[in-house]
């Protein structure tokens, strides 16, 4: 039987990504009516980190602990994987002594290459093309806040980033629609975007990509490894932040997200970050400690 593991979104089908919100929902309750089962007793999570993180470390190994498991963490600095090692050669040891692998590094081939020689599911935590990890806990808080997503619409202001990739496989999966906002030279993979039909709308235009949204969402604009281009990419942004003026164009009733952290003042404003009526973000946060929980049991149970 070939090995399940989450390197998109597009490695669950609509009733799997649905089945695991529901759980992690379930998981959330669990934790917080003191009910939590150990039922990762023995298992051991290898955590294998080349780019830093504070939500995807402190979720994973809270997690692991939770249920009862271990968690290791790996860096480049204290390991062989910074020393050249070849990373098929790594996963084939690293997945004969641990349960279950997640990763967050920089290009996608990485990841890909790891799981074609693992012996154990391999989760993706982050890449440069992807982030879908996030997307979880970002659908499980829509539903929690305002219920299925199906037939809805999100805005997307920003970069056509690995958040903004995520959120278009995430549309092909659960079927709603994505209005992107992006400047020129800014936009996500046309190959993904053709593949999402329309399904997809593009536009330079953050008001028309929020008119009718019931979820607005955005990103920093220089993420990791940009940092040199910060200053080029906030003239380029220059009028895409996300604030209340904007999400007056959004639906009655419409959520604001952001997957953090957050610059204040550069793609939100203070004020609508910290506004609890329209701003569900500590609500997001939280949730990739659940939704990552229930994706593991997913995992480890369809690969038993």
């Amino acid at each position: 039987m070939a090995i399940r593991h989450f390197l998109t979104l597009r490695d669950l089908n609509a009733s799997e990504f649905n089945y695991i919100i529901k759980l992690a929902i379930e998981m959330k309750a669990a934790r917080r009516e003191g009910r939590q089962e150990k039922i990762f007793d023995g298992k051991v999570l290898g955590m294998i980190f080349e780019k830093s993180s504070t939500r995807t470390r402190v979720s994973f190994e809270a997690g692991m602990a939770q249920l009862g498991g271990d968690a290791l963490f790996l860096s480049p600095n204290d390991s062989q994987l910074g020393r050249g090692e070849p990373i098929e050669d790594s996963a084939r040891v690293i997945s004969r002594m641990v349960d279950i692998v997640m990763i967050r590094t920089f290009g996608h081939d990485i990841i890909e290459r790891f799981a074609q020689y693992s012996k154990v599911p391999v989760i993706n935590a982050l890449t440069d093309q992807y982030h879908p990890c996030q997307l979880l806990a970002d659908i499980q808080t829509y539903t929690e806040h305002r219920g299925s997503i199906e037939g809805k619409t999100v805005a997307w202001i920003g970069d056509g980033n690995n958040m903004c990739q995520s959120w278009i496989n995430a549309a092909i999966v659960l079927d709603f629609k994505l209005n992107i906002a992006c400047p020129e030279g800014y936009e996500p993979s046309a190959k993904l975007v053709a593949e999402a039909g329309d399904r997809v709308f593009m536009t330079r235009s953050p008001v028309e990509a929020v008119s009718g949204a019931n979820l607005v969402t955005t990103d920093v604009y220089a993420s990791m490894g940009q940092e040199s281009e910060l200053q080029l990419r906030l003239e380029k942004f220059a009028g895409f932040q996300v604030n209340h003026e904007l999400m007056a164009h959004a639906a009655d009733n419409a959520i604001f997200m952001h997957c953090l952290p957050a610059h204040r003042e550069e793609e939100v404003s203070g004020a609508l970050l910290e506004d609890e009526a329209i701003s569900v973000v500590w609500d997001e946060a939280e949730n990739r400690l659940h939704a990552q929980k229930a994706l593991m049991v997913f995992l480890l149970s369809a690969n038993a």
